[in-house]
């Protein structure tokens, strides 16, 4: 079905059709010569060449706008208040032909009457014989839209189209045009009508009073500075957000000047950034703010090594003099602790460190030692000395006036733990041969008191490995270290006497008992660890050091001999 309730068929749209050549909305025109606002015969201008041409009886195609203009249902409602005018009465052909129909009024001839006029160039004379509609000086108007068609001929003539489409429509509403909301009595157009809407508002067109009159309002006043605020808002918005975007990524951060004066203790935790140490330095007053320690960081070249550690710096200094002080090793308040040094001499540098009575450290760690955190595999053997010695890792602690003995003890043993879970203790322990990673350790405690490179510290741990061999009849399985029986005496001595390290009957006493000692002798670092893990493999079984300064080492007992007499000599011993 076509959209004007054509039939179905394969026949193509009929020239005859009232509707040819409609493309949309186009307005329909009156047939040629009839005039579609008088209503009579139209006549053609004498200078028209071609208006004598056209065969008297050519029916228009276009001719039937009156006719099917005045029936319904093609979108022009015909005006009730308009006077419609008389038409004659026109046959209705009809069509039976078993071809389709439009649902209009026919042409006023009759079908067969002649045949229509090609439009597009089909007269009786061939191609170009058909009058031009369009080219003379009273062509007929354009086309209209549909819904600006008149409803009758005579209408047109009086009435003025009140569409143009060269004129754009004047915008009325009072919001931009400036007008009050009133009435043409000047009264305020409120919402409140009498009880008759009808009767309210045929009174404000009229002058008559309307019940219920409020307070005059100025809707477009309001709207106007409601919308004032809104922008002004938002543009104080946008300048603040940015002001704020340009002074976070542009201007220059608040800082102080100077060195700044006072002494502030801040304590830089383990693992703190460049952002954490600014916080931290600005809650303690000594810089400004975070970014601008964070700028002065990044701007010395020593900036990023900055360690954890407590710090003796000033209040309110620059950011720049905070990052100088803070690269410089000599403002940082730490405990350092050397690699081999024994736990008695840690124990004095705590005492004095924290400005305490001598002996105290120690006291405590001989009380606590069970609660400051060993490993399982720590020795409790009762032979042992020391259970903390081995376990006071070396490294540098942060302290502050307020730090106690045991929380300092604390964190040397849980830095040990730390470490020594990076180390295959167990594995070598297997290996070698030892009792678990307690012997590890302990063997790490000698090559770090014998060594004194670390190209002697893996030929010393063979040394050890190959002293404590079952089949080792050099020594028999003694490893005759004098640092074993300087740490059973407490002392640090290069002379010692035969007679002194052979009747000592001391545990510590590698010269008198086989094997290794109870534990560790010392607190190893990590050069000893790794080159006890990784010792050489060239047959090293002893080893001298004539002047204290370096380590010799030889394979066999006569070299080793030879060596010794030299050392007596020097030191007059016998």
């Amino acid at each position: 079905m076509t959209e004007y309730g054509r039939g179905p068929g394969s026949e193509p749209w009929h020239p005859e059709d009232p509707l040819y050549g409609d493309q949309g909305w186009g307005g329909q025109q009156s047939a040629h010569g009839q005039n579609q606002y008088g209503g009579e015969q139209q006549q053609p201008y004498p200078h028209d060449p071609y208006a004598q041409q056209q065969p008297p009886q050519a029916q228009d195609p276009y001719a039937q706008q009156q006719q099917y203009q005045q029936q319904p249902g093609y979108g022009v409602q015909p005006d009730p208040y308009a006077q419609q005018p008389q038409q004659p009465q026109q046959p209705q052909p009809q069509y039976d032909n078993g071809g389709w129909g439009t649902g209009q009024q026919p042409a006023a001839m009759p079908y067969d009457a002649q045949p229509a006029a090609d439009p597009y160039g089909g007269g009786q004379g061939g191609y170009g014989e058909t009058q031009d509609y369009y080219g003379t000086p009273e062509a007929y108007p354009p086309p209209q839209p549909p819904g600006r068609r008149e409803a009758a001929p005579q209408q047109a003539q009086t009435q003025t189209p009140d569409w143009d489409p060269e004129v754009q429509p004047e915008e009325t509403h009072p919001f931009f045009t400036g007008a009050d909301d009133r009435d043409d009595n000047g009264d305020d157009r409120d919402d409140d009508y009498d009880d008759d809407p009808r009767e309210s508002r045929r009174g404000s067109r009229g002058g008559n009073e309307r019940r219920g009159k409020g307070k005059k309002k100025n809707r477009s006043g309001c709207a106007c500075l409601v919308v004032s605020l809104v922008l002004v808002g938002g543009l104080g918005g946008v300048s603040y957000f940015g002001y704020s975007y340009w002074k976070d990524n542009y201007g220059a951060a608040p800082d102080y000047a100077g060195g700044g004066s006072g002494s502030v203790e801040v304590e830089i935790p383990k693992g703190a950034f460049g952002t954490d140490i600014g916080n931290i330095l600005k809650k303690q007053g000594v810089v400004k703010s975070v970014d601008a320690f964070v700028a002065a960081q990044g701007e010395n070249p020593k900036g990023k090594s900055i360690q954890a550690g407590v710090y003796l710096l000033h209040e309110k200094m620059s950011a720049a003099e905070a990052v100088k002080m803070m690269v410089d090793p000599k403002s940082q308040n730490l405990l350092v602790v050397p690699e081999g040094r024994r736990n008695v001499q840690i124990y004095e540098m705590i005492d004095k460190k924290l400005d305490l009575k001598a002996g105290t450290t120690q006291g405590i760690a001989k009380s606590d030692a069970s609660d400051l955190g060993l490993p399982d595999w720590a020795s409790d053997n009762k032979d042992i000395k020391d259970p903390l010695e081995g376990f006071l890792y070396p490294a540098a602690y942060p302290v502050t006036k307020e730090t106690k003995p045991e929380a300092i003890l604390e964190k040397m043993v849980e830095r040990s733990n730390e470490e020594y879970k990076k180390l295959d203790l167990e594995g070598t322990a297997k290996k070698y041969k030892l009792d678990g990673p307690w012997q590890v350790l302990t063997v790490a405690s000698l090559v770090q008191a014998e060594g004194l490179t670390h190209d002697d510290f893996r030929k010393m741990a063979e040394v050890v490995y190959n002293r404590l061999k079952p089949d080792n009849i050099a020594t028999n399985r003694k490893l005759q270290f004098d640092s074993a029986f300087n740490y059973l005496k407490k002392q640090s001595k290069i002379k010692i006497s035969s007679n002194e390290i052979l009747t000592n009957p001391d545990p510590y006493n590698t010269y008198y008992h086989a094997g290794l000692p109870p534990g560790p002798i010392s607190n190893p670092g990590d050069e000893a660890l790794r080159a006890t893990l990784s010792p050489t493999g060239d047959g090293w079984m002893y080893f001298i050091s004539l002047d204290g300064k370096k380590t010799q080492f030889t394979k066999t007992a006569a070299e080793h001999e030879k060596l010794n007499k030299k050392f007596k000599e020097k030191h007059g011993l016998e």
